[in-house]
């Protein structure tokens, strides 16, 4: 496909390893590219969907350095859909983690979605350790993000069809809070229950994630294990307001003002609005905003990737005009 061609070539990763991060929770990390290349670490979105081979394409792999992990509970990181001991904080230490163990001073950190929102509390938390930003469909942690999306009103409005599949698996009596009454079954000992609500809940997201989702996104998402760590865990975070202050990503922007970047958010995207996007330009300014037309949330549309792609080749530039 036409997306597939502006991607760099497939490249298998230079190694991989799991690292032990408490006595629950290891993690699958890998590197990609070469090894004098610039660092940039991207971040999988979710939380729960893990990292994928696509990801590694996103960058020139003979001027970056790529690494890639699956979070706590997601991807090929064990146990799966483990929600014990799995916050951002804990995310954000698992990065530290990761530098350190690779031996990285600095680093690009890059992400989609909830990636976006963990490369921000990322960098407002070691903003020292971060060289640049790449953010992509901007989800910034607030409950009315994430009423708009799982809750009456919002997204509904535009899928009525995907919507009564979407609240299906709950009662009538309970559809007011449907975090909670998903939230209720994702944790409950019925496994037959908790698989239903799982894929519902995932389905969801697929069929919404882009302007013209394909089967195989479809299917990605309620592929039994990708359904249960992303249900599993985006109930955990959210039922948890993401383990934020209120609005915590815009009220500390100042930490990250001098941190080149770049914000990249699809127009008509239904999961994360453009206004987030619009909202963090506005306390970030020196970042680049580029809104693109005709495109919804998922990283791999075309306007997207052309996006991602060109951010990663101006960030090289941005940072040689740092050092000169």
């Amino acid at each position: 496909s036409a997306v597939m061609s502006e991607l760099y070539p497939a490249i298998l990763d230079n190694h991989h390893f799991m690292l032990d991060v408490d006595d629950t929770h290891s993690i699958y990390v890998e590197e990609s590219g070469t090894q004098e290349g610039t660092p940039v670490i991207y971040l999988h979105g979710g939380p729960g969907s893990g990292s994928s081979p696509f990801m590694r394409r996103l960058f020139d792999p003979e001027k970056y350095r790529v690494v890639l992990f699956d979070q706590r509970g997601a991807g090929q990181s064990t146990p799966h859909a483990e929600t014990r001991n799995n916050s951002t904080q804990d995310l954000i230490s698992d990065m530290e983690r990761i530098r350190e163990r690779l031996n990285i001073d600095r680093w690009v950190v890059a992400g989609g979605s909830w990636g976006s929102t963990l490369a921000l509390a990322y960098a407002q938390t070691h903003p020292e350790r971060v060289m640049g930003l790449i953010v992509r469909g901007i989800f910034l942690g607030t409950s009315a993000e994430v009423n708009w999306f799982y809750e009456a009103g919002g997204a509904s409005q535009f899928f009525p069809d995907y919507w009564e599949d979407y609240i299906a698996p709950i009662p009538e009596a309970e559809r007011d809070n449907m975090l909670l009454a998903y939230d209720k079954r994702l944790t409950g000992d019925n496994e037959i229950a908790r698989m239903g609500a799982a894929k519902a809940w995932s389905t969801w997201e697929g069929r919404t994630l882009s302007i013209n989702p394909t089967p195989a996104m479809i299917n990605h998402f309620s592929d039994p294990r990708t359904a249960l760590s992303v249900a599993c865990l985006e109930a955990h975070y959210f039922m948890n307001d993401c383990f934020f202050e209120d609005n915590q990503l815009l009220a500390n922007a100042d930490k990250i003002k001098d941190i080149p970047g770049y914000i990249i958010h699809g127009r008509y995207d239904m999961i994360c609005q453009v206004k987030q996007a619009f909202d963090l330009h506005k306390v970030w300014p020196l970042a680049d905003l580029n809104i693109i037309p005709a495109t919804g949330h998922a990283a791999s549309e075309a306007g997207i990737v052309s996006a991602l792609i060109e951010a990663g080749n101006g960030m090289l530039e941005k940072l040689k005009d740092d050092k000169s």
